[in-house]
């Protein structure tokens, strides 16, 4: 990915699912200034993606992840064209491989993957404009080699200090991290807890990648223990959350995707403006 590239991205962007956003949602995250929208749970024909495009100017949109079990890769490969030639430079196309607890074709998904990889490149999409969700070894490696980099999701950032070694200092590493703004503990891990326990304590992915990170069965049993809860889904003010995510760029991370969790139904808009104010955003 060219500095080019990175400096659009900048250090900060906001992860929220593909439904949750609204273009009046995106054109606020532009203005607070966020340099990337990542769209969790992403439709492989990327029309939400052009919407949220074409309502923002500088704001780049990033698939956080399309699926690659649920959409055949010549579509994307073909949808990506026609997102890139109407919005040239502001999308990035993030795939992955998904759970294997909801998809009953899970079979050898690094091979699949990489698969998947040769097709959207063989159709044309470039891959300084492609990124993995990755979190195992061997799918860094393959992002290194084959993309512009790195999506982690569900991650710490000794994580991304790892992940950073196996990429090495060139490709993309964009790590999601949960925040909760609330300086009350108890229910800052409340929200984290729920948002965490279901579906990804019970998601072998995810459990695999904590387990190499040193928590054990006892952190991840009983709906996670709070220093799991703590790590995984920050809390504290605005600017004591910031510095928790700033732990990611100093580990070696070039983005931070920020999932803000509020209350059901809550608008994230107000959150947004305090991140944005701690961070020293416009």
């Amino acid at each position: 990915m060219t500095q080019r590239a990175r400096d659009e991205l900048g250090r900060f962007g906001i992860w929220r699912g593909e439904r949750q956003i609204t273009p009046e949602l995106a054109a606020t995250i532009e203005e607070l200034g966020f340099g990337a929208l990542w769209l969790g749970s992403a439709s492989g024909d990327l029309a939400a993606a052009e919407e949220f495009l074409a309502a923002t100017t500088t704001l780049t949109v990033a698939t956080g992840i399309v699926n690659m079990w649920q959409y055949e890769p010549h579509l994307v490969a073909a949808a990506f064209q026609r997102v890139q030639e109407r919005f040239p430079g502001r999308f990035l196309l993030g795939v992955g491989a998904g759970h294997p607890e909801v998809i009953q074709q899970y079979a050898r998904p690094y091979d699949t993957l990489a698969r998947y990889v040769d097709t959207l490149l063989g159709d044309g999409v470039p891959a300084d404009s492609l990124v993995l969700a990755a979190l195992g070894p061997k799918v860094l490696r393959l992002a290194a080699e084959r993309t512009a980099g790195a999506h982690p999701y569900l991650v710490t950032p000794g994580y991304t200090g790892e992940a950073r070694k196996i990429l090495g200092p060139g490709p993309l590493l964009a790590p999601e991290q949960k925040v909760v703004i609330s300086t009350d503990p108890e229910q800052a891990r409340a929200t984290g807890r729920a948002r965490v326990e279901k579906p990804y304590l019970g998601l072998a992915n995810y459990t695999a990648n904590l387990r190499r990170l040193g928590w054990t069965d006892a952190d991840l049993s009983g709906g996670g223990s709070d220093a799991l809860i703590d790590a995984l889904a920050v809390h504290g003010s605005a600017a004591q959350v910031v510095t928790r995510l700033t732990e990611h760029l100093d580990a070696g991370a070039d983005h931070v995707s920020i999932q803000l969790l509020t209350e059901p139904g809550a608008d994230p808009a107000g959150g947004y403006r305090e991140l944005a104010g701690a961070i020293g955003l416009r």
